[in-house]
Order: structure tokens, then sequence, then C-alpha cells
């Protein structure tokens, strides 16, 4: 099977950190940096979900919402598949997963196409009982109905949208570390968030 395209995604506000939590240094590099580093020898090739004019330092494509006015993280599903339906050879499905979740899975990819029920289904991880709905395989087929669900400028819930299509889901168990058990998907919201990625960080790289 041909390995999806990824989109890191971006284009969030950053509103409980201070500061665009993409950008913010962890063990010497952008957070997104780390993102790409798991993400990028599981996919066919990384774009980042981005504003015009952002720069993520990482040179790659940038991706920016088709809609205005910050409209969520569908939004940037929706930019990353509209991206992925111009390639060359464009797939039948692509990987998300947020800018902030800097100890992804390096079998994120495989699992998830593993758990396709069928081709249009979309396939989410999870962990600990606990979805993680941008972290997910999503069907391009899907681009037409969510482009038209978005227009509604009530439907922004990734939940209820994934709830009109079938989908499956995809467990992960904790990392074991000195600091106790870590969620894969543990994401880095807060000043203090920060603060035990570094130290994680610094074990793991121990």
């Amino acid at each position: 099977m041909t390995r999806p395209p990824g989109i890191i995604l971006a284009g969030g506000l950053s509103r409980r950190m201070g500061e665009n939590k993409a950008a913010v240094r962890l063990g010497g590099k952008a957070m997104i940096r780390h993102v790409a580093e798991r993400l990028a020898p599981q996919v066919s090739s990384l774009a980042v979900n981005a504003p015009e004019g952002a720069d993520a330092g990482l040179g790659l494509p940038l991706v920016p919402d088709t809609i205005a006015g910050h409209p969520g993280p569908l939004a940037g599903v929706l930019a990353g598949l509209r991206h992925a339906q111009k390639l060359a050879r464009p797939p039948r499905h692509i990987v998300t997963a947020p800018a902030d979740t800097p100890f992804l899975p390096r079998d994120l990819v495989e699992r998830l196409e593993a758990a396709l029920p069928t081709a249009d289904a979309i396939v989410v991880a999870s962990s600990a009982g606990r979805g993680h709905p941008v972290v997910a395989l999503w069907p391009l087929a899907l681009a037409d109905d969510l482009e038209n669900w978005l227009a509604n400028p009530e439907n922004r819930r990734l939940q209820a949208f994934i709830a009109r299509h079938p989908s499956a889901s995809v467990d992960f168990a904790p990392i074991e570390t000195r600091q106790g058990p870590l969620d894969p998907f543990f994401n880095v919201n807060t000043p203090d968030d920060l603060a035990l990625a570094k130290a994680l960080l610094e074990e793991e790289d121990g």
C-alpha cells in the first residue's frame, strides 16, 4: 500500500500557551520539528496547515485554511484534503496530526491503515479510552461533504462530522517513563506542559 501524505495541523491560536505552540523551543528545536521528524518516515510527503505567511521553519509546503476566521481543526483537515487532491498522484487518504504532539507513535500510520474497515472510513487514534480525532486517517472522498458541512458556522466539532461517516479507532498504549505513563498523544498546551515535555525529551535522549 502506498503511504498517505501527512498534514501537520498548525493553524490554532495557542491561547493557553500565550505564543505560537508550533514554534516554541523544545530540546533545541521548534516543537513542530519534533512532530515532523516523527511523522515524515511514515508518510509519502508532508505539508503544514498554517496561515499564509507563517514560517514553520521546515521547508515544507504551507497549506492555509480555505475558510476564513479560524474555524478550527476541521478546516485544516479540509485544506489537507484539497492539497492532496492536487498532487500528481492523489492518494486515497491523508493523515493529520497536530503540531503540539511531539511524542507521536512511530507506528502511527501503519496501525491506522491496518484498521481501515472500508476504503471510505475515517480511522481515529485513541489512548486510555479517549479518542484523538485530530490524529486520524481521512479519505479524500469526504472532501466535498466536509466543505459543505463547514459552510454552516454551527458545524465545527470533529466528532460530529466523524459520526456522519463510517469510522474505526485504534488504541495506543501509554509510554512508560520515569515521570509515569505518558499518553503518546500528549499535547503541549501550557507552559507547565512544555516543562514536562522537556523533561520527557531529556529522558528519551538520555
